[in-house]
């Protein structure tokens, strides 16, 4: 998004992602978002809510997200987008990855 904003595509990108039929974010609370991240996240949201599909995948519970975010009323405001009228899948157990080590050192 930084670049996007330097070359100064950041309308036109931001409006194809509005386009996407499915956007992932994957990784979701991987890292802290600066307040320009956070800023730019609710701007694609909001093009996107009720409208497209987005998949967000991420190993921080949901009660921790709005922590994560930080900034309480732009939190307030992605996770309204991203949460209500979401279809929750909550994954337990050990990571794919982990199996497939395991499984891979024993054969």
């Amino acid at each position: 998004m930084k670049i996007i904003h330097g070359d100064g595509s950041f309308a036109r990108r931001l409006a194809q992602l509005a386009k996407m039929d499915v956007l992932r974010l994957d990784d979701w609370g991987l890292q802290d978002l600066d307040q320009s991240a956070r800023n730019d996240l609710v701007e694609v949201l909001d093009d996107r809510v009720g409208t497209r599909s987005t998949i967000v995948t991420s190993q921080l519970p949901l009660e921790h997200w709005h922590a994560w975010l930080q900034d309480l009323t732009l939190a307030d405001a992605i996770l309204d987008r991203l949460v209500h009228h979401a279809h929750k899948l909550p994954l337990e157990g050990e990571s794919m990855r982990k199996t497939n080590a395991k499984q891979s050192s024993t054969s």
